[in-house]
């Protein structure tokens, strides 16, 4: 289940950068459950980690392969290889080693990723089985399998793809994710790969990165849990024919950028239509918030209602229940008089209470469709955020109290 129609998203090739994949059968032996991408010799790569204490021993060997010139990942869905200690540390090391004596590369230019069930160990000799498969399989036209192998609870494959022009010449930038439930700001239970044959330095590659997670993966909320999995990776191959981006201030840069901010955007907000048990897509807008933070955590806290989620998927306009959130949200002397709240256009509230034009009918009207606009005015700045978010329906309990099984 799914808010929207399917589409499968049109994936543009990126010159030297290869996708191939395998199946390991390690939770199901129907589809493909490895990855591996290789960069070009001489890119470069940014990534972004998930920021919960607890994690998985993949995460702990990526950062710390990021800084040694990394020309590898190597992904696997089923098992997390998380919350499993030392053994799971020695299992992720394993998997770069085995696709450094395919490749011909040292281990640690290897970066390895896991999702799928905690506290598992991770079944290295399926995986070192299957690793040659995915590593003949290597292409630049392979983004879509990749998608699809990716996936765990996913009901949909997720990729986005977008082409600028830098100076007469095409800069691409594809990029692919997964991301169902267990998904919350400072990433969410995701893995996204995004690409491009740009050619720009590291540092200006992480900048770049790291401004559109927070302003897409990190604007999304399913059920509130942050995983231990999480990372988005930037590859950079320098490919393309356009000049090389040194500045953050140059208009080159600015195009860049946008490009890729777009990209992960376009793949938060497929995250969020695939949210489990999902039949609604909620985009939490907050207005004149004082500043960037304030107008976020407004946001965030209607989104992550229970309460404000099982009321959409019942199409039930409580409106009571999106004012409380504001009201609890933690913002400092709110006047509440000033606040006014629609729903899909529909004034709700204004003046502190029930909107005066607002009737039953109407707010019925405003909560049947599949995607719905909560727009939030807070009246007291110039600052604005927007999150998305979906419903709670009897499918995630169900999805997720029967994961393990």
């Amino acid at each position: 289940m799914a808010v929207g129609v399917a589409k499968t998203p049109e994936l543009l090739p990126i010159a030297g950068v290869r996708v191939g994949t395998a199946c390991a059968g390690i939770k199901r032996t129907t589809r493909d459950d490895l990855v591996v991408f290789e960069l070009a010799e001489g890119g470069s790569m940014a990534a972004t980690f998930t920021r919960n204490a607890f994690c998985a021993a993949p995460v702990t060997v990526a950062k710390e392969h990021l800084g040694q010139a990394p020309r590898w990942l190597v992904v696997n869905s089923g098992n997390a290889n998380a919350g499993t200690g030392a053994r799971g540390m020695e299992h992720a090391r394993a998997s770069c080693q085995a696709v450094a004596a395919l490749t011909g590369g040292a281990a640690n230019q290897v970066l390895p990723f896991s999702t799928g069930v905690i506290g598992e160990y991770l079944p290295l000799e399926k995986i070192a089985l299957a690793l040659p498969e995915a590593v003949a399989d290597l292409s630049e036209n392979h983004w879509h399998k990749a998608m699809t192998a990716i996936m765990t609870t996913d009901t949909r494959p997720k990729g986005a793809s977008r082409a600028v022009d830098i100076d007469g010449h095409t800069v691409t930038v594809t990029g692919i994710a997964k991301g169902s439930g267990m998904i919350h700001p400072n990433m969410a239970t995701m893995l996204g790969y995004v690409a491009t044959d740009a050619r720009l330095p590291q540092p200006l590659l992480q900048q770049a990165l790291s401004r559109a997670v927070e302003l897409s993966f990190n604007r999304v909320t399913v059920d509130g849990d942050t995983s231990t999995n999480d990372a988005c990776v930037l590859l950079a191959s320098g490919y393309s024919s356009a000049p090389a981006i040194t500045s953050a201030d140059s208009p080159h840069y600015a195009a860049f950028a946008a490009a890729v901010e777009a990209v992960c955007k376009e793949l938060a907000e497929a995250i969020a239509r695939d949210g489990e048990g999902a039949t609604k897509l909620m985009r939490i807008q907050v207005a004149k918030a004082e500043d960037e933070a304030e107008a976020h955590q407004v946001a965030n806290t209607v989104a992550l209602s229970p309460l404000v989620k099982t009321a959409f998927f019942a199409s039930d306009p409580n409106w009571g229940r999106i004012l409380a959130a504001v009201g609890r949200a933690g913002c400092d002397n709110l006047d509440i008089e000033r606040i006014t709240i629609d729903l899909n256009g529909v004034r709700i509230v204004e003046n502190g209470g029930r909107a005066p034009s607002y009737t039953e009918e109407a707010g019925v009207a405003a909560m049947a469709p599949e995607e719905i606009v909560v727009a939030i005015d807070l009246g007291r700045g110039d600052s604005a955020c927007e999150v998305l978010t979906c419903d709670f329906s009897f499918d995630y309990v169900k999805i997720n109290a029967e994961y393990r099984t």
